[in-house]
């Protein structure tokens, strides 16, 4: 009897329109049979609920890579192992944020109660310095910060999948890479969403890559076009079978420093060769009488700002002020605008600075920061913090959730910081370098591509990890697994994260609800709201213009994949299709 979510499964690989893809689905059927004992529970699914299973969910920004995570745990592999596989998936099929190049962080979970957090982000070279990218005049030179070799630190994915595999992992390395091989290698059909991200940065390929380069064409991309990508196959054939050193030293190290030393960069084989992940104590905190916040440390700072956040609003009943009410959407924006004006005083790598988390999360600490909050009123930013922010980041950064039937649970999100990262492919690599140059404060004061302002802690310097709002994140409820989130989207990740939270446990959504739930965000300086478009009336608004704060209509808001316990111990799997992405659920 084929299992009914398989063919659920490949009817959303159809809608791909590759027979390649579809036959990979195919060939998987058998490998579930009689590999792993099955939770037997009864699953009522409610309407407005996401995708409802007993023993596994895997929920990604790119169905295929969902559905090699979903047949690595049908296997008998974990969640870590399904995470892996995923990661290289993504590394293939969404090449403008799933990456070897970059880097990102993991939040986990083991079934016995285990919690830690792993930093695998990029770090500067050994050549950097604090004041590279200022000029003889005292200006930030930011373009050389965003394109281009030069704003290139060392890739921290691939010995982050390392790390993971060694530390937890059932399977064989070389059975979670190869599906990823399979697709480098003989090719997947574009989505509309692909070629679309394809043909917006066309002109950036053009200019900092040859002619030659896979993505550039003479004419657009159309969905349903096949991808071959022969050179990066190559490279996660080389990882494979060396394992990190098929990345960080060899060919692929010979490549990558040839592309620096072509285009004025500055990550040398030295440079690769020392590149350690490191793994942390993840943030913790409580939020009313149940609940325990699991996230990232510094390297980010989403951990402690989404503790902030919602320890401050612990002293509030978010639920009678109501979900995106002008009285919630004022007091959260108070919230985060002391909470982000912290982000840019106190944190920064732990490595290199002393992060006070203790003082950070102090329930005293956080109750006198917030005792100024005028209900009627907003705080003007300049007497929370100087500065000037006036940009918001864009969402080219990939998150995804894993759990397993044991309850095993993975929260990893990973970027190359810009779409497309730094735009530049290795030559003969066929991946994109991030640009993370840009995430260090190039200058005190100054605001990076997510206008968020930095100061001494977050200051560049040699094998340092650049500031990051990634905020990869598990909460429980009385000591039980009870959510698996994390979204893209810069420094709009953490109040995305925090609203998400917020609306399951304090306004009683299901996950997929609290996902498609329209979002807010705030940081300091413009005193101004960004508000997701159709998340409030024009009543609320006039509302909030008369507490004294600005709005601004944005698009979109975050892009949320997320897992919730529910009450029968079964997993909804909720994935954001209602923005812009291809993004799927899936479970068994």
């Amino acid at each position: 009897m084929i299992d009914p979510y398989k063919i659920i499964n490949i009817k959303k690989l159809l809608l791909l329109g590759s027979s390649l893809i579809v036959f990979y689905a195919c060939q998987q059927e058998n490998t579930v049979k009689n590999e792993v004992a099955l939770r037997e529970v009864t699953l009522p699914k409610k309407p407005n609920e996401g995708e409802v299973a007993a023993n596994g969910m895997v929920v990604t920004a790119h169905p295929i890579a969902t559905q090699i995570g979903l047949d690595i745990l049908k296997k008998g592999g974990n969640a870590f192992d399904a995470a892996i596989a995923v990661k290289y998936a993504l590394a293939v099929v969404l090449p403008k944020a799933g990456n070897i190049g970059g880097g990102g962080y993991m939040v986990y979970r083991t079934s016995e109660g285990e919690k830690g957090a792993l930093d695998f982000r990029e770090t500067a070279p050994a050549a950097a310095s604090r004041d590279m990218f200022i000029d003889e005049n005292d200006s930030v030179m930011n373009q050389k910060a965003l394109y281009g070799h030069l704003a290139a630190c060392t890739p921290g994915t691939v010995d982050g999948m390392e790390q993971v595999h060694q530390k937890f992992s059932k399977l064989s390395f070389k059975d979670l890479i190869q599906p990823a091989i399979n697709l480098a290698e003989n090719g997947f059909a574009t989505t509309d969403y692909d070629v679309s991200t394809f043909n917006n940065a066309m002109e950036n390929f053009k200019e900092w890559n040859e002619a030659d380069m896979v993505l550039i064409k003479d004419s657009l991309w159309q969905a349903g076009e096949i991808l071959v990508q022969k050179d990066l196959a190559e490279t996660l054939k080389r990882i494979r079978d060396q394992g990190k050193d098929g990345f960080y030293k060899g060919k692929t190290a010979d490549l990558i420093v040839e592309e620096m030393q072509e285009g004025g960069g500055i990550i040398t084989h030295e440079d690769l060769a020392n590149y350690q992940s490191v793994w942390r104590e993840a943030i913790e905190g409580a939020y009313r009488d149940s609940f325990n916040i699991v996230s990232m440390p510094p390297s980010s700072s989403g951990g402690i700002i989404i503790v902030q956040l919602l320890k401050g609003s612990n002293a509030y009943d978010l639920k009678s002020m109501g979900h995106n009410t002008a009285e919630t959407i004022h007091l959260m924006t108070e919230l985060q605008r002391r909470a982000y004006a912290d982000r840019a005083e106190h944190m920064g790598d732990l490595d290199y600075y002393e992060v006070p988390i203790d003082m950070l999360l102090d329930d005293a600490y956080i109750a006198n920061r917030n005792s100024s909050i005028d209900l009627t009123k907003a705080t003007p930013s300049q007497e929370i913090k100087a500065g000037e922010v006036d940009r918001i980041e864009s969402l080219e950064t990939t998150h995804f959730s894993i759990v397993d039937k044991e309850g095993n649970a993975v929260s990893i999100t990973t970027t190359l910081v810009a779409y497309f990262g730094n735009k530049v492919m290795v030559d003969g690599a066929g991946f994109f370098l991030n640009n993370e140059m840009n995430n260090f404060s190039l200058k005190p004061g100054f605001p990076n591509i997510f206008g968020l302002i930095g100061g001494e802690a977050n200051a560049i310097a040699p094998g340092k990890r650049m500031l990051s709002s990634m905020s990869p994140t598990i909460v429980e409820k009385n000591g039980k697994l009870f959510m698996v989130l994390g979204t893209p989207g810069g420094s709009t990740i953490i109040n995305v994260i925090y609203e998400n939270i917020v609306n399951v446990i304090d306004f009683g959504m299901t996950m997929q609800e609290a996902v498609n739930a329209k979002k807010v965000h705030s940081q300091w300086l413009p005193d101004r709201i960004v508000i997701e478009e159709g998340a409030i009336d024009s009543v609320s608004m006039q509302a909030l213009e008369s507490k004294g704060h600005a709005l601004r209509i944005f698009p979109q808001l975050g892009r949320t994949e997320a897992i919730l316990v529910r009450p029968d111990g079964s997993y909804e799997g909720a994935a954001d299709i209602t923005r812009t992405g291809d993004a799927a659920a899936m479970g068994y």
